[in-house]
């Protein structure tokens, strides 16, 4: 009887070791993708440039605004360079205005404002 208990107490235990498998499971990595932004070669593109006022910082302020800008159906390429407090967009024309580009920035924070907006041929720094 004793030998028994051991055959069975043997048995659970190389049941349980080896249903209890020590499998490695794939690591998942979120990598944020720049979306690619393909140009109508039809349409008219302009480039700004413009000082963003109130930003405080590069991470909360200038990113969000970039961002902001970046989403708009039009934008090609936004940069807000929180040191120089300067935001170089380019856009479609037809899809976009520099009334457009100020009410963005504006929305994101009451406390942002646009300053001396232009339109250049060529950004003064990337």
């Amino acid at each position: 009887m004793n030998y028994f208990k051991h055959i069975l107490t043997c048995t659970l235990l190389v049941l349980l070791l080896a249903s209890c498998k020590n499998e490695v499971q794939p690591e998942v990595k979120t990598v944020q993708a720049t979306p690619v932004v393909t140009k109508d070669p039809n349409a008219s593109y302009a480039k700004a440039e413009f000082t963003v006022e109130g930003m405080t910082c590069a991470i909360g302020c200038a990113a969000t605004i970039e961002k902001k800008i970046a989403k708009m159906e039009g934008v090609t390429y936004a940069k807000v360079d929180f040191d120089k407090k300067l935001a170089m967009v380019e856009y479609n024309d037809a899809l976009v205005n520099p009334d457009a580009l100020i009410k963005t920035v504006t929305d994101v924070a009451d406390l942002y404002t646009v300053k001396d907006m232009k339109t250049v041929d060529a950004f003064s720094s990337q």
